[in-house]
């Protein structure tokens, strides 16, 4: 019986988030060399003292770290005063969305991911905190035909493509391995559908 080694399976995934997360160690990374520079610099063409230097730079490192961590602190602030601010606002009526306070909200009944700590309203005058761990899914719920609440599968998409090579020697040996690859395929759909 032949073995098979290789299934291919194609991911699609958002990384908008790793991506943002990259380009601010880019940013730090470049504000690091342009520190490190400019301090140099100032010691060879203003003559100062290599300690100075250093100790200036020290100065210049530790307040970009500062502003690096607290950054995320200060978003999450920013982003609930936003929210709440917001809110005052939508009270009032006949607003549109599109010319009106409402014009920077993210329709989410279709879904769609929450990337930075988000305050949103509760039943009973509570308030939620999604986004606070790292990116949260938001997505609609239906009833179902015996009436539970859940996600609804499927959407606009269509079927997933799935690629399965095989490489056979010749003929005949494709034709001894086909059922052992057959089985494979049938336990890669039922855990599909599992959710596994």
């Amino acid at each position: 019986m032949t073995t098979v080694d290789t299934l291919s399976v194609e991911i699609t995934a958002d990384t908008s988030a790793f991506r943002r997360e990259i380009g601010e160690a880019d940013k730090l990374a470049r504000g690091f060399g342009t520190s490190m520079s400019r301090a140099f610099a100032n010691a060879v063409v203003k003559g100062q003292d290599l300690g100075s230097v250093i100790s200036t730079l020290g100065q210049q490192l530790s307040a970009m770290a500062l502003r690096a961590a607290i950054r995320p602190v200060t978003d999450g602030l920013f982003s609930s005063f936003q929210d709440l601010l917001m809110g005052f606002r939508g009270l009032g009526a006949g607003v549109t969305a599109e010319a009106g306070p409402l014009s920077g909200l993210v329709p989410m009944a279709r879904g769609g991911v929450i990337a930075a700590p988000t305050y949103f309203p509760m039943p009973g005058g509570r308030t939620g905190l999604m986004g606070e761990s790292g990116a949260e899914a938001v997505m609609p719920l239906a009833r179902t035909a015996d009436g539970r609440l859940g996600v609804a599968a499927g959407g606009a998409g269509g079927r997933p493509a799935v690629v399965v090579n095989v490489t056979a020697t010749d003929a005949a040996s494709f034709r001894r391995s086909e059922a052992e690859v057959t089985a494979m395929l049938a336990r890669a759909v039922a855990r599909g559908r599992r959710g596994l």
